[in-house]
């Protein structure tokens, strides 16, 4: 079998969130039975169908990085922790949907991993202290994931819910809430599961097929060689004899690449 491509995607959240059980879950579909506290970081692997059921579809592999420490680390330790989010394509920030706390300070996970951490180490943050225009340049998806919904009391349940649907507002993110202990949360079929392919295919989009263009120019040569079966060097030997007149030429330039 051919070696897959793959995408990196962070887990990223307070300690005690659930972000090795969610991990394992996402992974392996089975319910992790003993989790511990993650020291540095730890790789779990899960395929994923892109676009599955269409033409397009390709297998991929999602590295899931799972990521330990706290957001109030100290500087050393958060820039030992900086090596982890190199070559990063994708963020599922993790909060405990029972402690505000996780959920507020995944405003500061999202800036350290982003390279905009520019608050005093330790200081807690809140969504008051940062506006969504700091997201809106942001190229990489997010995905926000409440744990331990099964802990919420009914009386607050729809609070909680209302607080956290503004936390993924503010991310432009789409968001999840369940609990780890239960894989129906994730079955396939559910609005969670399609929620979760659809982060994952636009992680794999914005990975191989929308990078400077690419995904246009590959477009754009596919449809020469399907009506022109000709070598490539005849083709663009063609195309460039007539362009040079003609107003097309920097739409030619920029779709192939030059």
């Amino acid at each position: 079998m051919a070696a897959l491509d793959r995408v990196k995607v962070l887990a990223l959240g307070d300690p005690g969130v659930g972000k090795s059980s969610l991990v394992h879950l996402l992974c392996h579909n089975q319910v992790l039975g003993n989790p511990s506290w993650t020291v540095g970081c730890s790789v779990d692997v899960r395929i994923h169908d892109y676009k599955e059921g269409t033409p397009e579809e390709k297998t991929y592999y999602i590295e899931l990085w799972d990521v330990g420490g706290s957001v109030g680390s100290a500087t050393s330790v958060k820039s030992t922790r900086a090596v982890f989010y190199n070559s990063l394509n994708g963020i599922i920030l993790v909060h405990d949907l029972t402690n505000k706390k996780s959920s507020q300070n995944l405003y500061r996970w999202s800036l350290e991993a982003l390279n905009r951490d520019v608050a005093p180490t330790g200081v807690l943050v809140t969504n008051g202290d940062y506006d969504r225009e700091q997201f809106a340049d942001n190229q990489i998806p997010l995905l926000v994931i409440g744990t331990k919904l099964d802990q919420i009391p009914e009386t607050k349940r729809n609070e909680v819910l209302t607080r956290t649907a503004f936390l993924a507002e503010d991310f432009n993110a789409e968001e999840i809430n369940l609990d780890c202990t239960n894989p129906r949360y994730l079955a396939a079929g559910s609005s969670n599961a399609v929620k979760l392919s659809r982060f994952f295919d636009k992680v794999i989009e914005k990975r191989y097929f929308l990078r400077d263009g690419n995904q246009v120019c590959n477009f754009f040569h596919t449809f020469l060689f399907c009506f022109f079966p000709v070598s490539y060097e005849l083709l663009m030997e063609a195309v460039f004899k007539t362009w040079a007149s003609c107003d097309l030429k920097a739409i030619l330039c920029w779709l192939l690449g030059f």
